[in-house]
C-alpha cells in the first residue's frame, strides 16, 4: 500500500474537527503512512488508526508510548498532544516536576499574528486586562445559560429550574461588570460555580456532593469533573495554537501560570457541556470511557472549539481597539 504523507491530507479547519482523543495501554507510531495506536490482545497486535487531519488534541494516558515519526506526522496536522495520568488527570509535561497543564504544541512559523498582536497591545495594561477577564467571563456565564436551558440536556435529565438560572447568570453578570480588580473576578468565579454545583446536584437529584481538590475526589461526579475539564483544557489549548495566543498571556488566571490562558479559554466550556454531563454520567453508572465518548460527543455537537475560538478573536480585537483608543500620555 503506498504511504500517504501528512501534507497530502484534506486541511480540516481545527474548529470543524470532530476528534479528541484518550489513549492508554498502547502505542502510537506511523504504520504505512499513517498515525495508529497500537493494542495488544494476546499474541496479536491491533492496530487502530487516528485520522490526524480530523483531531484536535490527544492526551496519553497511563502505559502510552509516542515515536518520533507519529509526533512528526502529527505536528504537521496541527495535533496537539499532552501526557496525563491514568483516567485523564492529572496532564503533565515533559518531565516528572512539572504537573502545571503543558502541551506538546507544533512548531509552524505559519502560525497567525494578527490575534498575537492584537493580544499583547493591551494585555500589559492591567485594567485593559481586566477588562478582557471581564468579557470573557459573561461570555462564559451566557453561554452556560444557552446550554443549560436547550432541549438536548433537559431531554438527557438534566432539569434545571429557568427561573434559578436566570436569577443567577443575573446576579453575576452584574458582579462581574462592577468587579474592581482580576481578585475580586477569581473570588465571583469560585462562588458562582459552587453555587452551579448546587444546581445540578438539584436538577440530576445526585445527593451530597463536595468538590474534591484534583484527583482526590472518590465519587464519580468528581472523577468525571476532573477527567472531563482536562478534555476541555485540549481544546482550550487548541484555540490558542490556533490564533497564536501563548499560554502565558492569561488575563484570568494569573500571569505566572505558563497554562493560564488554557484555563481561560476552558472555561468558557467547562460549565456548560463538562459540569452537567459529570452529574448525567455519575447518576446514569456510566464508565470513564462512555463518559468521555459523551463529552467529546456534546462538545462536538454544540461547536464548543468554534465558539472558544470566536470568543478569544472578538476579544483580542475589541480590547484592542480600547488599547488604541487611549490617549498617549
Amino acid at each position: 500500500m503506498e504511504a500517504i504523507a501528512s501534507s497530502d491530507l484534506k486541511t480540516i479547519l481545527h474548529s470543524k474537527r470532530a476528534n479528541l482523543y484518550y489513549l492508554e495501554h498502547c502505542r502510537v507510531l506511523v504504520n504505512g503512512g499513517r498515525v495508529e495506536y497500537v493494542t495488544d490482545m494476546g499474541k496479536r497486535s491491533l492496530y487502530w488508526n487516528i485520522p490526524i487531519a480530523n483531531t484536535t488534541s490527544i492526551l496519553l494516558g497511563t502505559g502510552t508510548s509516542i515515536t518520533q515519526a507519529a509526533m512528526r506526522e502529527l505536528a504537521k496536522a496541527g495535533v496537539l498532544v499532552g501526557f496525563a495520568g491514568g483516567g485523564g488527570t492529572p496532564l503533565f509535561s515533559a518531565n516528572e516536576m512539572d504537573i502545571e497543564v503543558a502541551w506538546f504544541a507544533p512548531q509552524s512559523e505559519y502560525r497567525p499574528t494578527e490575534y498575537l498582536q492584537a493580544w499583547v497591545r493591551f494585555w500589559f495594561d492591567d485594567d485593559l486586562r481586566l477588562m478582557a477577564a471581564k468579557a470573557l467571563q459573561t461570555a462564559r456565564l451566557q453561554r452556560l445559560r444557552q446550554q443549560w436551558l436547550a432541549r438536548p440536556l433537559r431531554e438527557a435529565g438534566f432539569a434545571v429550574e429557568a427561573t434559578r438560572l436566570d436569577a443567577l447568570a443575573g446576579q453575576f453578570t452584574q458582579r462581574i461588570a462592577t468587579a474592581p480588580d482580576v481578585t475580586a473576578l477569581l473570588t465571583d468565579e469560585a462562588q458562582l460555580t459552587k453555587t452551579l454545583f448546587k444546581l445540578a446536584v438539584d436538577a440530576t437529584r445526585y445527593g451530597e456532593f463536595t468538590r474534591a481538590k484534583r484527583g482526590s475526589g472518590t465519587d464519580a461526579a468528581n472523577r468525571f469533573l476532573d477527567h472531563g475539564n482536562y478534555l476541555a483544557y485540549g481544546l482550550g489549548a487548541t484555540a490558542t495554537w490556533v490564533l497564536g495566543l501563548p499560554h502565558g498571556l492569561a488575563v484570568l488566571h494569573g500571569k505566572t501560570r505558563r497554562g493560564g490562558l488554557v484555563f481561560d479559554a476552558a472555561d468558557l466550556v467547562k460549565d456548560a457541556a463538562i459540569l452537567p454531563q459529570a452529574f448525567l454520567s455519575a447518576m446514569q453508572g456510566d464508565d470513564e470511557q462512555q463518559f468521555r465518548r459523551r463529552c467529546i460527543e456534546t462538545l462536538t455537537q454544540s461547536e464548543s472549539l468554534d465558539f472558544m475560538i470566536d470568543t478569544l478573536k472578538a476579544i483580542a480585537i475589541a480590547t484592542a481597539q480600547q488599547a488604541t483608543a487611549r490617549p498617549t500620555p
